[in-house]
């Protein structure tokens, strides 16, 4: 045992010290931060952009009808004819030209409506363009069959579901994106934490056999204990750097958001676009506090040192087995498939319908599980089915790591020979 905890101090003491470690820890949130507040200005600049649209209104119906939007005008060009005025907004630089012809009925006019641009226009302005122009050649036609649009108008009714559970609690139509947005940033966090460290202990590994120091430690502890010892160690500097990444990143953030406001602009401009009221606001806010934000944090950390360690047994069990960095190529596709794997079935079925057959059995799933799981905890999942889940884990964990032990005393001290899955499975019966 005492080895064991000198390992893992020695592992944990050389990763902390290392100069690019230490670099990457307080520069990692500075670049993050800054990508932060550069997408918020760009998406603001985007947002203020003003478009100006010519109109070409041979029928003369539509131009009327247009509303002025935000960072929107529309230019009446009918007094030309049609190239002078495509002529005109090209050599302007207007957003592009809207040309509505005449015809016999509205169904001709409608099929041969067109829109001149030097690039074509975003998805969102045409759908809402062409909304507007099928609204007014509707209402035309009702009032050609004598119908009063008033009348219409007055009958409508807007009908505002109000979504509320079993027990009383009210929610938001956002709700299920809340938990999305929870579950998938989880998973997906764990994924890249699994592979990072993963590979900062098959790198440990790999450095050490290149180096020959391996066959002098081993002369004092047992290979497993050297493995166990890298893994633990490596897990700590992770979090330890985790957790800088979080307080550093945090008061980054807020210092700069209140220095320069750049959120304030992005904020305010994405409520206006939304319109989102008062008690549709109260009922998110009530949506994120009634999520299990205690279990999510405590499953995270769980199915964290579970996955971490599953993955890294098996990253220490190939740098092992290879010579060099270059050699593990043919071992990381098999490793990396049930990571992504989980990745996509998480946001392809368990956001869909987290309780369906998909992703429950994916979740119990040991190699798939703790990104799964994570995903669908926040959409409620029984206490049964996560204490299954990770009794498959950890059970899994062990195997592993004794598997990955026998392939690791034969094949750290194994050189000049490049091992095949045939090679490892013969290290295993050793």
């Amino acid at each position: 045992m005492r080895n064991l905890q000198l390992i893992i101090k020695r592992e944990y003491l050389s990763r902390i010290r290392n100069k690019t470690f230490v670099v990457m820890t307080f520069l990692s949130p500075v670049i993050m931060v800054a990508m932060v507040m550069l997408i918020a200005y760009l998406t603001s600049l985007n947002n203020d952009e003003e478009k100006i649209v010519g109109v070409h209104d041979v029928s003369n119906i539509v131009y009327d009808q247009l509303q002025e939007q935000e960072n929107t005008v529309y230019l009446n060009l009918s007094y030309l004819d049609l190239r002078t005025a495509i002529d005109s907004v090209d050599k302007k630089e207007y957003y592009g030209l809207l040309y509505i012809p005449s015809g016999e009925t509205d169904a001709e006019l409608s099929s041969h409506v067109e829109f001149f641009a030097k690039e074509a226009p975003s998805n969102f302005f045409l759908s809402d363009l062409e909304q507007k122009i099928s609204g007014v050649l509707s209402n035309r036609k009702l009032e050609n069959t004598g119908v009063n649009l008033a009348t219409i108008e007055n009958s409508k009714a807007q009908v505002n579901i109000k979504i509320e559970n079993f027990s009383g609690q009210t929610t938001s139509k956002m709700a299920s994106y809340v938990k999305m947005f929870f579950g998938g940033a989880a998973g997906y966090l764990l994924m890249m934490f699994i592979i990072i460290y993963g590979n900062m202990v098959m790198r440990s590994v790999i450095e050490e056999k290149t180096n020959r120091i391996v066959e002098i430690i081993i002369s004092s502890v047992k290979p497993i204990q050297l493995m166990l010892g890298k893994i633990v160690g490596t897990s700590l500097a992770g979090i330890t750097q985790f957790f800088i990444w979080i307080i550093f990143g945090s008061i980054l953030l807020f210092s700069v958001t209140a220095i320069f406001g750049i959120e304030s602009t992005s904020i305010q401009g994405q409520a206006a676009a939304t319109a989102i009221n008062q008690d549709e606001m109260q009922l998110f806010i009530n949506d994120v506090l009634q999520l299990p934000l205690g279990t999510i944090t405590v499953a995270f950390l769980i199915y964290f040192i579970g996955g971490y360690f599953l993955y890294s047994s098996i990253y220490a069990a190939i740098g092992a087995a290879v010579d060099s960095e270059t050699d593990t190529q043919q071992f990381m596709f098999p490793v990396i498939l049930p990571l992504m794997l989980g990745i996509y079935v998480g946001f392809f079925s368990v956001i869909e319908n987290p309780h369906g057959i998909v992703a429950t059995i994916f979740s119990y799933i040991p190699l798939t599980s703790p990104i799964v799981m994570l995903m669908r905890i926040p959409f409620g999942v029984a206490w049964w089915e996560v204490l299954i889940s990770l009794s498959i884990l950890f059970a899994t964990v062990f195997l592993v790591i004794w598997m990955a032990a026998k392939i690791y005393r034969v094949g750290i001290l194994m050189y000049g020979k490049k091992a095949s899955y045939k090679e490892l499975f013969k290290w295993l019966k050793y």
